[in-house]
């Protein structure tokens, strides 16, 4: 497996472009606000939705879409600056998305996918895309997923953006991604917008579990402030254009895919947890020494949640007692007598508790550790040998200053 450029557009057969459309009233002329994706031919696509049970008009009409064309699709309409959430034409403003896509696209509506991200609860005007469409079909080029990333951020400070290469059946395959998200992030479902990319001929039902299996321990291992949004998405889409075998079974193939899927998706959730809103440090929580994978994924996801842990986290505190804390207001099952906390960063490691119990450290040393831009907080549970990672950041000022006037 190799790291190559071109995130959502690496993968063979896919343009993608992003323009401003002045979505968000008063949004600077440089913002970009629509996203346009597409395949040169059809995708056996998968996705997982948010778990929350207020959802975004876009998020139905995807599933529906989905239905309607056995599981297949062409391309991706995305707008940020305006969720579509919570409104009484909703539904029809996604699908006129979608039609007003397809049209300057010469495609049937359905095989369109619709996603929107931004503030809740007032309604979207359909004129801004009119107005672009036929230019950002225009702007459409196998290097345009840049744009199109630039396309679906709000708060993000950074683009999110990975793609590698493998090979299947003596074939080169690709597959890219970007994401976005930086508030509104808790582990439910796909947790954000989140866009992948492959020309790998894969069946459809080896496609969903791959994605079903790999966002478990990714997107769903993502914490940044325990809200959910309702507007979460993941698609996977796949157009076959690499020309190998097709993946029919769990085979070295599929493996190999898998694989590299989650090595796109976890480079992303942790880029993600990065820009988390108004963070400073980069948090991961790795949990091993478990008796299965549940367990770990469950205290990793609940002790980078911590509101309180992330608050010490900021403030280069090393209050381990509240990593014990989380892991016991968590549902995993474990024996609170067998834990050891290790806190690292470039800094060095140290340890702060044992079986249990706290030790005598260095107050300087675990200062000097966590004063670094990146933290890893190392729970052994001393129980078996599954192990898992959870990924977030601290909670500090500033996101209390983005989030009380996000509608500005």
């Amino acid at each position: 497996m190799k790291y190559t450029k071109g995130g959502v557009t690496a993968a063979k057969g896919f343009k993608a472009a992003g323009i401003h459309a002045g979505i968000k009233e008063n949004s600077p002329i440089e913002k970009f606000d629509v996203g346009l994706l597409v395949s040169d031919s059809p995708c056996v696509t998968a996705c997982v939705y948010t778990q929350n049970k207020v959802k975004g008009a876009p998020i139905e009409i995807t599933k529906l879409h989905l239905e309607k064309s056995g599981g297949m699709s062409r391309g991706v309409i995305v707008n940020s600056g305006n969720a579509n959430t919570c409104n009484a034409d909703g539904k029809e403003k996604a699908e006129e998305m979608c039609s007003i896509a397809a049209a300057a696209l010469g495609i049937n509506p359905d095989e369109m996918i619709v996603a929107s991200t931004g503030v809740i609860g007032q309604k979207i005007s359909i004129e801004p895309v009119k107005r672009v469409i036929n230019t950002l079909k225009e702007n459409l080029s196998f290097e345009g997923g840049n744009n199109f990333t630039k396309a679906i951020m709000t708060t993000d400070t950074t683009e999110k953006e990975y793609a590698v290469t493998f090979e299947a059946g003596g074939k080169t395959c690709t597959i890219g991604g970007t994401s976005k998200g930086s508030g509104m992030i808790a582990p439910n479902m796909a947790t954000n917008l989140n866009f992948l990319t492959s020309d790998t001929a894969i069946s459809k039902e080896m496609l969903k579990k791959a994605l079903s299996e790999t966002v478990k321990i990714t997107y769903n291992c993502l914490v940044i402030d325990g809200d959910t949004s309702t507007n979460d998405m993941a698609a996977v889409m796949c157009n076959g254009l690499a020309g190998n075998t097709l993946i029919e079974t769990e085979n070295e193939d599929y493996n190999q895919f898998k694989e590299a899927l989650t090595e796109v998706m976890r480079r992303l959730t942790i880029m993600l947890a990065k820009d988390g809103e108004g963070a400073t440090k980069l948090l991961t929580v790795n949990v091993s020494g478990s008796p299965d994978i549940d367990t770990a994924v469950e205290i990793a996801k609940t002790v980078v949640g911590s509101s309180l842990l992330k608050c010490a986290v900021f403030g280069s505190d090393a209050n381990w007692g509240r990593v014990l804390c989380a892991m016991g207001y968590s549902k995993a099952e474990f024996d609170p007598n067998t834990v050891d906390v290790d806190f690292r960063s470039k800094k060095g490691i140290i340890t702060l508790c044992k079986n249990g119990t706290g030790v005598n450290f260095s107050e300087e040393k675990a200062t000097e550790i966590l004063s670094e831009t990146e933290i890893d907080i190392d729970i052994t549970l001393n129980n078996g040998n599954a192990k898992a990672s959870a990924y977030g950041c601290d909670l500090t000022y500033d996101y209390v200053k983005i989030n009380g006037d996000y509608r500005s």
